[in-house]
């Protein structure tokens, strides 16, 4: 049963200080409105980095320049060239590994023809596995397969700028040829990229062949660009790219600290150091958040101890008249609860309608960024704010009834 006495009881204590209860209420509603933006705007800062992270999680990426230190009586300035029997040797010695994509870059822009129409893309020579380290959307057609490679098939894989270029609107790109260096090439397939900005851009204006067919028709025998390698379960991306390192260095004669001779990225470590990033950042917006609920709690324990101090007459009435302690304190946090819970559900509203207004309006005007994406409040951020709020209510009623 709901008790109206009491609740209009606690009404009507709480507007004998209207000025003072509003901006006390108005402290929490600020500290809950702010700690849903921060944690808001904080989401849609991760979600726009790692939507940069199109490629696998715990992808290795190995290549080789020019060496810079001497080494074993070599002198430094040799160029580290990689060839088809590294990977053999690589597969061979680094059991750790589970995928390994060789690719190789035909140079530069290269003018791509069909018919009267000519424009100039990146084209790569690649594995069905590169796949697994950057998934592709493919909207038409298929990818390369390994049978493409094992008999170096003159076919391509084209991005989705390359078909609007090259192509008619209404015309299907399937089965038909292009031009490469002299060269034609089929059309296998058509793709999509899951990356936004920049990267995505240049993505969709790519050229996938089998690598075997670059290093054959373009007299690149042997030739490998770079690696791309990704982990067994449960093995750290970190212990096969030393083992990938040292291996070429071993190969090729190469100082094994030779960074500019021999480099790589670790995405794993890039992945942890952002998550590490972003977990400061959360922790930031709580400490922020919280010190601002906690200065408005201050403001309700006041407010509270004012209206304990003004009703002592009252206080000690209801004890003469058989009201225990504990009866008498429920009371008081019951207004110190009610005070903050009204105030602090109308920030977690408010700022929940910002952060979602913000995101329906970056969908609705086409709004894209390479480091803002998707702004959004989780459940376990809302309780968790709801539970602060809650115990603060408690403290900020408890403290005044106890004295």
């Amino acid at each position: 049963m709901i008790d109206i006495d009491k609740w209009q009881e606690i009404f009507q204590s709480i507007s004998k200080h209207r000025l003072r209860a509003a901006l006390t209420a108005f402290g929490v509603f600020w500290g809950i409105y702010m700690l849903v933006i921060l944690m808001g705007a904080g989401k849609g800062l991760e979600n726009g980095a790692t939507q940069n992270f199109d490629i696998s999680k715990n992808a290795v990426f190995v290549w080789t320049r020019r060496t810079t230190l001497p080494y074993a009586g070599l002198q430094p300035g040799r160029f580290i060239a990689l060839k088809n029997d590294d990977m053999a040797a690589i597969r061979e010695s680094v059991p750790e590994i589970d995928v390994i994509a060789a690719r190789l870059q035909l140079g530069g822009n290269n003018t791509i023809e069909r018919g009267d129409k000519s424009a100039a893309f990146t084209v790569y020579g690649d594995l069905p596995t590169y796949l697994e380290v950057k998934p592709l959307i493919i909207d038409n057609g298929r990818f390369m397969n390994d049978l493409d490679v094992e008999q170096k098939r003159k076919v391509v894989v084209i991005g989705e700028r390359v078909k609007e270029v090259m192509f008619a609107p209404d015309e299907d790109p399937i089965g038909e040829y292009l031009r490469i260096g002299g060269i034609m090439f089929k059309v296998v397939g058509t793709f999509k990229t899951k990356t936004k900005g920049e990267d995505g851009f240049e993505d969709v204006q790519s050229v996938y062949m089998p690598i075997t067919t670059m290093q054959q028709a373009f007299n690149r025998p042997e030739r490998i660009g770079w690696f791309a390698f990704l982990p067994q379960p449960g093995i750290p991306a970190k212990v096969v790219e030393d083992k990938v390192r040292l291996l070429i260095a071993q190969r090729h004669k190469v100082d094994p600290n030779d960074r500019s001779a021999i480099g790589s990225a670790n995405v794993e470590e890039e992945y942890k150091q952002l998550q590490t990033v972003f977990g400061g950042i959360r922790g930031f917006s709580w400490l922020v958040a919280i010190g601002t609920i906690f200065a408005g709690m201050m403001g309700v324990g006041n407010i509270m101890m004012i209206i304990v101090k003004e009703r002592t007459k009252e206080i000690g009435i209801r004890k003469s008249v058989g009201a225990t302690p504990g009866s008498i304190i429920a009371m008081i946090v019951q207004e110190a609860l009610v005070l903050s819970g009204i105030s602090g559900y109308l920030g977690l509203l408010a700022g929940c309608l910002t952060v979602e207004g913000i995101r329906q309006g970056m969908l609705q005007f086409g709004v894209q960024s390479d480091f803002f994406a998707n702004p959004q409040i989780d459940f376990t951020t809302a309780f968790v704010a709801v539970l602060v709020l809650v115990l603060a209510g408690v403290l900020a009623g408890l403290i005044p009834g106890l004295r």
